[in-house]
């Protein structure tokens, strides 16, 4: 396993779903939930905190933040990421969302269209 790459998932089925893909070789931060202020769920209520102690070590150099694309996620997703802002040396990136292969665009909701086109990437 590459130790330099830490994937932030939400719950520890996730790392089986991204175990089944085959890509991924390092290793992964399960936060044990989401923030979800209306479910009273705060981030002092995952496990933020032993991801930072993580980061905090040397050698890491991306931390992968591969929570759902719903809103919870994505709130999560962006404090993890203002959590991490001290850690300079460390890239922090986002799964990409989008188009799913085998789709048409005629039944896709804006959102995702939205996300689709604006990580879309250069083809030539």
């Amino acid at each position: 396993r590459d130790h330099a790459q830490i994937c932030v998932v939400e719950e520890p089925h996730d790392v089986y779903v991204m175990e089944n893909m085959g890509y991924f070789k390092g290793v992964y931060h399960v936060l044990m939930g989401v923030i979800s202020p209306l479910d009273g769920i705060g981030p002092d209520d995952l496990t933020i905190e032993a991801l930072k102690e993580k980061v905090s070590k040397p050698g890491i150099k991306e931390v992968i933040l591969a929570t759902n694309p719903d809103m919870e996620g994505e709130s999560t997703a962006v404090y993890i990421s203002k959590v991490l802002k001290p850690f300079a040396e460390v890239k922090v990136t986002r799964i990409a969302r989008g188009l799913p292969v085998g789709s048409d665009i005629e039944y896709a909701d804006s959102v995702t269209l939205l996300k689709s086109m604006e990580g879309r990437l250069e083809m030539r």
